[in-house]
């Protein structure tokens, strides 16, 4: 232990000798280490927006969407053909138990009226009150509607912030009735505030209501009928009027007709109660993929598919939207951890350097010190010591520039940061190797010096 204490006492007097030098030795050490912790700081900040923002759209949830109907060769894009129904959720939340929470979804379209107010909303979803539990969006204020709203086709909504702020202003909109399209809605509730989701879109610029008050009285006709697929398909002469089409109109025929046989080879089967599609949830994001497996099996034994058949339905996993995004922070994190270790390099061959001086400058010293008595071993010790001292010293004064540095960032740019203890630790491990490993030669160097060679030294 004493020989420990007297090796960092002569080495901090040699370095205290020419503190400029010092300084300006463990500046490469400095930057290399600040980069590094600044970098790895906002990387954090904005790893954890991302999940947050994955997070907003709901935790674990998954999104089943119907397929395409293609016709000659031409595929008509997703949703074309709807085969999804409200069973269909029914039986994914029954018979998959990986899936917690399924809720069905019926999209639509309008201008939204109160008074002397009128919003488009971004998004005007018919849904059930499950949908609330899979998104993890609680109510701000109010009630959500239930069930039986559901089965009886109420005229209910729950509305998000924007809609609120927009047509109700100061106005307490519990209560009151928006209308869309010909139908008048009753609000029920204001859902919590969400804000923008990854691709800058405003979630709370929503409007909820019963799938079935959407889809039989807002819309008043399924959204297979207004599909390209459908349309397609769709035969003038066995046209009826249902809950699903309860103003029939002519429409005009986007697509060409197909003939017969065409219409026979690709049957297209009328499923009155379709949806758009399915917000499932699962308990964890390790049992995602068992959801996922499970989901298909279900769908694929309901909707009727051969072996040889390609499913008539997509799954999306919310994690792989996760992974994109990490994956293209971490990217950005790596190529600037490559620089910032460049810079530790070159700071490393800058101790390296400024201690082969050191040798050089100090010969007759180390040549009396071995004459009274000191070994090779004693002055490795010594000059090791002091390039790890300068090393470590440039660590934690890079360490503290680092954190300063995101911190300016997260105040002045409004980044998010967070702290990474592991860059820490590793940034005060590296700061030893470097000391270490460059320092070692010349003080191998000066440990090899002949006494009497090193006296005679002018």
């Amino acid at each position: 232990m004493r020989v420990v204490t007297r090796t960092l006492g002569t080495a901090l007097r040699a370095l205290r000798r020419n503190i400029m030098r010092s300084v300006l030795t463990s500046i490469g050490i400095i930057i290399g280490i600040s980069a590094v912790i600044a970098v790895m700081e906002i990387g954090n900040g904005i790893n954890a927006l991302n999940e947050k923002a994955i997070a907003s759209l709901g935790a674990n949830s998954l999104q089943i969407m119907p397929g395409q109907a293609a016709s000659g060769g031409i595929s008509f894009g997703q949703g074309s053909v709807m085969t999804l129904t409200a069973e269909d959720c029914d039986a994914i939340l029954r018979e998959c138990s990986a899936i917690k929470v399924a809720a069905p979804q019926v999209r639509t379209n309008g201008q939204a009226i109160y008074g002397n107010r009128n919003w488009v909303p971004m998004q005007i979803v018919g849904t059930s009150p499950e949908y609330l539990d899979a998104r993890q969006w609680p109510i701000d204020k109010g009630d959500s509607f239930t069930d039986q709203d559901v089965r009886n086709s109420s005229k209910v909504c729950v509305i998000g912030q924007t809609i609120a702020r927009e047509l109700f202003g100061e106005e307490d909109p519990i209560g009151k009735e928006i209308r869309l399209k010909n139908s008048n809605l009753k609000v029920l509730g204001i859902l919590t505030r969400k804000g923008a989701n990854m691709w800058g879109q405003d979630q709370d610029d929503f409007i909820m209501a019963p799938w079935t008050t959407i889809k039989y009285r807002v819309s008043g006709k399924t959204d297979a009928t207004s599909s390209a697929g459908a349309a397609a398909a769709s035969d003038p002469s066995t046209a009826v009027n249902s809950l699903s089409n309860l103003y029939p109109t002519d429409s005009v025929q986007l697509y060409p007709v197909p003939s017969p046989t065409q219409a026979a080879d690709t049957p297209q089967p009328i499923r009155f109660a379709s949806i758009n599609s399915v917000i499932a949830s699962a308990g964890s994001a390790r049992e995602i993929p068992l959801a996922m497996k499970q989901v298909t099996a279900v769908l694929r034994e309901r909707h009727r598919l051969r072996d040889d058949e390609a499913d008539d339905f997509q799954i999306r996993d919310m994690t792989e939207m996760m992974q994109t995004a990490n994956q293209s922070t971490k990217l950005v994190a790596t190529l600037l951890l490559i620089a910032a270790s460049i810079s530790l390099i070159v700071g490393g061959v800058g101790i390296m350097n400024i201690m082969l001086v050191s040798v050089t400058e100090r010969t007759r010293e180390i040549g009396l010190r071995m004459a009274v008595g000191a070994r090779g071993r004693d002055i490795l010790r010594q000059f090791l010591v002091e390039a790890v001292l300068l090393c470590l010293a440039g660590g934690i004064i890079g360490i503290a520039l680092g954190r300063g540095t995101s911190y300016l960032v997260h105040v002045f740019k409004n980044w998010p940061i967070a702290v990474s203890i592991p860059a820490i630790v590793a940034s005060v491990l590296v700061a030893l190797f470097v000391g270490v490993v460059f320092g070692f030669y010349p003080a191998w160097k000066a440990s090899r010096l002949d006494p009497i060679e090193a006296l005679r030294y002018e």
